[in-house]
């Protein structure tokens, strides 16, 4: 990677940063004017922010690029197209001092490269299993984000095979490439009901042989290509209950008789514990770095349902998704974790600051870095997003040592802003705080 770009300005800035204690700032709920609680309707403490934002020496400043649906990245017929798309985002990234894409290359059981195990993805071409000739995407991706300072991040959806279509599980497999997994297994693939006569498809988390193929697909992208990172979203078991569509499989493969919550959340931990095991075995043979990160659902359990949770009253991932996301940070399963915390300071049961804290607290001990996920769209759309509250968040993770960076969601929201507020917001944070380009952070977990 190419540092040297920002080292002496970098060094410059750090060293005429002011010695003593910036003052904080009061912050008002938007809506009614009063302090802002600092754990909604759980805890009435105020919440203040450090006057001024002081960006760490190393910090995490990445964004997610989504290709699902094409959010972020449009569907291209010519290898020139791609490139040139391609080649304006890694410029805007560079130019607003990010320093990490992450970029999804795996929006459905499919793929943004050549692959022996998945077909090309519809995302790319519009056509699933049409890829551009000869042209290899990742590896030209993977290039272009090294030659500007850039870290590549892929980023994977492990179980998705389908969202909220319309068809049954035999009509939608029989659109499939003949190469997709789930079409060529459809017995290993769960049809839950999404809401309005829709369904959604996915790999089945307790089969074995999902597993392994979940597994096997991170391998052939580690080997093949210089990734930085191997990354998976919050998608799991599906945010809705899937009642008993995973029933056969159960009986089948369960040989401790766990409770069929315990039973999905191992099957979740399977997958987590087996791709942080590859990547250390490839790591310690190949003297290469990949890191393997996690972003989850912001809420890992309530304090009131579960030991140890937030001051929160929200979906939990642990019940609802079955992904124990604290326990794969105490076991060092992951080397970063970046929780979606897309609520703002004034939310009343999923509060911005008592999240920060209780995730601050969970890698507290461990060597996994904290990264917190923006969700930069959510800004204008509502009163409490105003345009300032991304900066507060920033400046409130600044003054905690445990958080490394953030990551905003989506690319899209950054660079192509749908309303003022949004474009304020953003315009705040890359002019005034991200200045002065930083490299990331180093990874205490890689390698154990």
């Amino acid at each position: 990677m190419e540092w040297k770009r920002w080292s002496i300005a970098a060094l410059a800035f750090f060293c005429l940063l002011p010695l003593v204690q910036a003052e904080s700032i009061l912050l008002d709920d938007p809506v009614t004017g009063k302090p802002v609680r600092y754990a909604g309707r759980f805890g009435a403490e105020r919440v203040v922010v450090p006057s001024v934002f002081r960006p760490k020496a190393r910090e995490m400043r990445g964004v997610w690029v989504a290709t699902v649906e094409n959010i972020d990245f449009p569907a291209h017929r010519d290898v020139d197209g791609f490139k040139r798309d391609y080649l304006t985002i890694v410029e805007n990234l560079r130019r607003a001092n990010f320093n990490t894409i992450i970029f999804q290359v795996r929006p459905m059981n499919d793929a943004f490269y050549p692959s022996k195990l998945n077909p090309w993805s519809r995302w790319m071409t519009g056509r699933e299993g049409q890829g551009l000739g000869s042209f290899d995407p990742l590896a030209f991706m993977i290039e272009e984000a090294h030659r500007r300072g850039l870290e590549f991040h892929a980023w994977l959806n492990p179980y998705r095979v389908a969202s909220g279509v319309r068809m049954r599980k035999a009509a939608y497999l029989a659109t499939l490439d003949n190469r997709n997994f789930a079409k060529r297994n459809p017995h290993l693939v769960l049809e839950t009901p999404a809401g309005n006569g829709r369904y959604s498809l996915i790999l089945n988390p307790g089969e074995p042989r999902v597993v392994r193929h979940i597994l096997d697909t991170v391998s052939e992208i580690v080997r093949s290509y210089q990734v930085d990172a191997i990354h998976f979203d919050d998608y799991f078991y599906p945010y809705t209950d899937i009642g008993a569509a995973d029933a056969s499989t159960f009986r089948q493969y369960n040989p401790r008789r766990l409770s069929l919550a315990a039973w999905r959340v191992g099957n979740v931990n399977n997958v987590i514990r087996g791709v942080k095991e590859r990547l250390t075995a490839l790591n310690r043979a190949t003297g290469r770095k990949v890191a393997f990160g996690v972003s989850p659902f912001g809420i890992w359990g309530n304090r009131k349902t579960v030991a140890g949770g937030s001051l929160t009253g929200g979906k939990q991932s642990l019940t609802a998704q079955f992904a124990d996301t604290r326990g794969w940070v105490k076991n060092g399963w992951v080397d970063y974790i970046v929780p979606q915390l897309y609520w703002p300071f004034s939310h009343d049961v999923a509060a911005y600051a008592a999240l920060a804290d209780w995730w601050a607290d969970t890698v507290r001990g461990t060597r996994v870095n904290l990264y917190i996920g923006h969700g930069v769209y959510r800004l204008g759309t509502e009163r409490a997003w105003r345009d300032r509250e991304l900066a507060d968040q920033l400046l409130y993770n600044s003054g905690k040592k445990e958080i490394d960076g953030s990551v905003f969601f989506s690319y899209r929201s950054v660079f192509s802003p749908t309303n003022a507020v949004m474009k304020r917001g953003v315009t705040k944070v890359l002019r005034e705080f991200w200045r002065i380009p930083v490299p990331i952070p180093v990874y205490g977990n890689v390698g154990f």
